[in-house]
């Protein structure tokens, strides 16, 4: 890992969203230098289900060596900044470097996401991003060596890569995609460490485009196990890098992964008679009737690679709902292709759609909003013990 080298003592780091996951990273890291932080962010009572607070946070930061400022700050609020701003500058006597970090998602389509969410989604990591840098900016001119540094997925237009997500193991994370998902990812560390070796940078060093890895190797980083959550463990690769398609496939397939953009062998041929597909269908049939049908309105079609390949059909659309094998009578509204083995861990509830999308176990094509419709289903599956 990147040891300290002191560059950061004494200066003032505005940390947005810094009372848990990167954002405290990067906050402990700086202040193992003897830096000043001040941790912006709303959580200042304790979360049900997310870790930490602007206090608990600060308390971290000094007990690491630096000298910490908790503020409540909403980043959409431009009072709210302004005033954290000013105790910042009052405190510390003025501010060095800008973390944008705060952030926002809803991983839901477009028909399933309200309008509060997408506001909110825009209100931070737009408005709040711009919002919090103008009203940084006169304090960092003022600095001898200032920075601002924007935390974001990596930035490619390239649409191969728009299908999957690599992740930083927070509490977050595991909100999203349970516990399972914390194992494929490396800890907020590798971006403290990024993070680190950037704002240790001169002033020059500006407008860059930038990925921890990369960084992190021209700092003479090889060694990128200490990252791991879980040492030796397959990672979800990263699709927003333009790395060689045929080059990321072969490395996932070593790992004993599907790559999202390669589509997964698979069979028409009928399946082995009272095989595990045939048994979750049955289950299935069992627990669809009108209602599910009225709230759902959705064809799926599955084509299943594996042990168990095979295409069937489930009719959420007309009737009291109908399953069968091969493909439906009419255009599915969207079809599901992944690993039987994953269709089943999927269906016992055990591996949740949008996780299995984002880590390339499942790939959509058409209405991406059906997927989301499937939970409830699974939902009613678990009931029925299956």
């Amino acid at each position: 890992m990147l040891p300290n080298t002191g560059k950061l003592a004494g200066c003032t780091l505005f940390i947005t969203g810094g009372s848990r996951g990167i954002g405290k990273a990067i906050a402990l890291k700086a202040a193992r230098d003897g830096a000043n932080i001040v941790i912006a962010a709303k959580t200042a009572s304790p979360h049900p289900k997310l870790p930490g607070t602007i206090y608990t946070a600060a308390q971290e930061v000094e007990a690491a060596g630096g000298k910490a400022l908790a503020c409540v700050v909403d980043i959409r609020d431009e009072q709210q900044i302004g005033e954290a701003v000013e105790k910042a500058v009052s405190k510390f006597g003025g501010i060095d470097v800008l973390v944008n970090n705060a952030s926002a998602i809803s991983l839901t389509g477009t028909l399933e996401t309200p309008m509060k969410k997408v506001d909110l989604m825009l209100g931070v990591n737009l408005r709040g991003t711009y919002l919090t840098s103008k009203l940084v900016i006169p304090h960092l001119l003022k600095s001898h060596n200032p920075h601002i540094l924007n935390l974001a997925p990596p930035l490619n237009l390239n649409p191969v890569w728009f299908k999957n997500h690599t992740a930083i193991q927070t509490a977050a994370m595991d909100m999203l995609g349970g516990d399972g998902i914390g194992k494929q990812c490396r800890t907020a560390d590798i971006m403290a460490d990024a993070a680190y070796a950037v704002l240790s940078q001169p002033k020059d060093y500006t407008g860059q485009f930038l990925v921890d890895e990369d960084v992190l190797k021209k700092e003479g980083i090889r060694d990128f196990d200490p990252y791991a959550v879980q040492k030796g463990h397959p990672l979800l690769p990263d699709f927003f890098l333009d790395e060689a398609p045929d080059d990321l496939v072969e490395k996932m397939e070593e790992h004993g992964a599907t790559p999202a953009f390669k589509p997964p062998s698979s069979s028409s041929a009928p399946p082995s008679a009272g095989g595990p597909i045939e048994s979750t269908f049955e289950v299935i049939k069992g627990v669809i009737n009108e209602d599910v049908v009225k709230s759902t309105q959705g064809i799926y079609q599955f084509d299943l690679s594996g042990e168990h390949a095979g295409v069937w059909f489930l009719d959420l659309k007309s009737g009291a709902g109908s399953v069968g094998h091969g493909e439906p009578s009419v255009k599915a509204d969207v079809i599901m292709k992944m690993d039987s083995s994953d269709f089943s861990k999927m269906f016992a509830g055990k591996l949740k759609p949008t996780m299995a999308f984002m880590s390339g176990k499942l790939r959509i094509k058409g209405d991406m909003t059906m997927a989301i419709k499937l939970e409830k289903l699974m939902g009613r599956m678990n009931k029925a013990k299956l």
